[in-house]
């Protein structure tokens, strides 16, 4: 494997830490307002708890739950685990109190760090199935119960008796030992597809990943400050925006919450951002209500610059091109236009990456048109997770990207996605068998259909479990169907089923600004939502815009009927992972009822079929 500068992400924390003592590294909210913490702080801070955690009791290799949302706790108790030689464990913020409990104990952990009280009931609810945790420490401070003790991070950390040049040397010691081979942390698969399994990944798979990706882009300035909104239990956020971004020396803002992150980009006017589809085709349908809402001048205007913005980011960026008078025109059309969107955004907003699902090739497009490159990469939790990527040398939309330095991708005969490289995981902690049916000398089976093109781009066609075939024998990916109809103005997200059944048919989650305004517009009469969605004109207007997406597509893959749901699927509702992916099974599960009818009239019910053997991993 090529050099990496670091042997351990706590040693490149030790090394930018001396180079930029006084530069921001994280800020967070606290009482309304942004506070921010050098890197000589943060590095101290590290230390502490790592000094904290090895009088607790933590031995090398030892596991270390975090059960938090995104803050600079979290990073302090993550890295001071480290330092300390042990394992991070992450668990979502969003899990239950049961999928906790298996966590903990599938990982064998001893120590667990909470957010707060509300994290800390969780455990409380579990003590007596969680018999091994000898310790739980939280980010804020409350009073816990006799059968459960809680101190806070700072009562670990001892942060009023500052380090001794002795103590430091200790534990700067323990740092120098970290190695490549070295256990960085047991990150556990949503668990969409039955019992989560945990990825064991080392500090050279996460070092790799987030020096080579970076590097990919075209490296990180140390000015860059990223808004870090993605949960850091998943791999992207935690690879590619705070590995990546700590060894850079950049500077990472917490946002408040998912709900808060476009409040939090104005304040925090950050450069760089990493996320997940759902963000950008909610900035796309943004931008898109407002233009609606122009007079006809604007609105031609606006159209204008965005057939000018296309042409000009493929002859720049796909093409490699000169951009001559086009680029005239871009810069014109971007001074009267796209640069008032961007000010929404902070103003310095220069580069998104999206990764954990595929992302609309229209939507990319737009993003880059309005002079936010998305550059749209692929990987798994068992890749660290970035195996390929574009950039803005190597760019096709529609497409993953080409693969990292010292990656290898190929097709199984079956064309599923197999890789190869130094970010692939080690295994599955206490999994043998799961193990072996995915690393086969090396390669790891992805799950992943795709294709490779004679440039070596990758193009991702769907999940292997989540192919539709139909009862005609059609095979069906229902991802590029389900972005189709996620484009329409009065749609906010879809969920295509059909499997083993003559024809497809939809769930689909009305924009719901957009369907208020037809509601008012029409005079209709209605005493909640699930009543707005039945009504019959609302009914029709849907049958129009589907039917508008199904002329696009070949006539088995077209939405013969469909079901308008009242509420968007959600991370509290069961449907979406933490990440914002469909849970395939979940849904079909949970709406069981309402897809079985949009059969059951034309005698097709699926109802005497087994419900969990639909769906799949999302």
């Amino acid at each position: 494997m090529r050099s990496i500068p670091y042997q351990s992400i706590p040693g490149a924390i030790k090394n930018v830490a001396e180079k930029y003592a006084a530069q921001p590294a994280v800020s967070y909210k606290r009482e309304g307002t942004y506070v921010t913490l050098s890197y000589e702080n943060l590095y101290q801070r590290v230390l502490m708890a790592a000094r904290g955690l090895r009088k607790a009791g933590l031995q090398p290799g030892d596991r270390v739950a975090i059960l938090s949302e995104n803050r600079a706790g979290w990073a302090i108790a993550d890295l001071g685990t480290q330092a300390a030689r042990g394992v991070t464990v992450p668990i979502y913020a969003t899990n239950t109190p049961e999928q906790v409990e298996y966590v903990i104990n599938h990982a064998g952990a001893e120590i667990v760090f909470v957010s707060n009280r509300l994290q800390y009931e969780k455990l409380l609810a579990i003590r007596e199935q969680i018999p091994s945790v000898r310790h739980v420490f939280s980010f804020e401070r409350f009073l816990g119960k006799p059968e459960l003790p809680v101190y806070t991070l700072y009562q670990l950390s001892e942060i009023s008796h500052a380090l001794t040049a002795e103590e430091q040397q200790e534990i700067e010691t323990d740092i120098a030992q970290l190695g490549h081979d070295d256990l960085i942390t047991i990150i556990y698969t949503s668990g969409t597809t039955g019992v989560p399994k945990g990825v064991m990944l080392t500090q050279a798979n996460m070092l790799f990943d987030a020096h080579y990706g970076v590097t990919k882009l075209g490296g990180m300035q140390r000015r860059e400050t990223l808004l870090s909104f993605l949960p850091l239990s998943h791999v992207l956020e935690r690879t590619a925006g705070y590995h990546a971004a700590l060894m850079n020396g950049c500077h990472i803002a917490f946002a408040e919450s998912v709900e808060k992150v476009v409040e939090n980009i104005v304040e925090v006017r950050p450069t760089m951002m990493v996320s997940v589809p759902r963000l950008f085709e909610k900035i796309y349908s943004r931008i898109y209500e407002n233009v609606h809402l122009m007079n006809p001048l604007k609105r031609r205007m606006f159209h204008k610059a965005v057939e000018i913005g296309r042409e000009y980011v493929y002859c720049k960026y796909v093409h490699q091109k000169k951009t001559g008078l086009l680029g005239v025109k871009y810069r014109l059309a971007d001074r009267i236009v796209f640069k008032k969107i961007r000010a929404r955004f902070g103003g310095r907003l220069r580069l998104c990456i999206s990764g954990g699902a595929p992302l609309d090739k229209t939507i990319n497009e737009f993003m880059w048109i309005i002079g936010i490159p998305t550059c749209e990469g692929y990987g798994l939790t068992e890749t660290s997770p970035a195996a390929t990527l574009n950039s803005f040398q190597n760019i096709r939309f529609g497409s993953v990207g080409r693969p990292l330095e010292q990656t290898e991708a190929k097709l199984a005969a079956d064309g599923e996605l197999l890789l190869k490289g130094p970010q692939v995981m080690q295994g599955y902690y206490q999994n043998s068998e799961a193990t072996a049916d995915v690393l086969q000398d090396g390669w790891l089976s992805t799950g992943d259909i795709a294709r490779i093109d004679d440039e070596g781009y990758i193009y991702i066609v769907d999940r292997k479990k989540e192919i539709i075939v139909t009862a005609g024998g059609k095979n069906i990916a229902p991802h590029p169907i389900e972005n189709e109809l996620k484009l329409d103005k009065y749609i906010s997200q879809a969920f295509v089923f059909g499997d083993r059944q003559p024809y497809l048919v939809a769930l689909v989650t009305p924009n719901l600004e957009r369907l208020i305004e037809f509601a008012h517009h029409e005079n209709l009469n209605y005493f909640d939502l699930e009543d707005l969605v039945t009504n019959d004109k609302v009914r029709e207007l849907f049958k129009e815009r589907i039917a508008a997406v199904n002329a696009k597509l070949p006539p088995y893959e077209t939405i013969k009927k469909f079901v308008i749901l009242p509420r968007e699927f959600s991370v509290e509702g069961g449907e979406l992972t933490p990440t914002l992916k469909l849970k395939r099974k979940v849904i079909v599960e949970k709406y069981y009822e309402k897809i079985d009818s949009l059969y059951q009239a034309d005698g097709n019910s699926f109802g005497n079929q087994d419900k969990s053997e639909h769906g799949g991993k999302a």
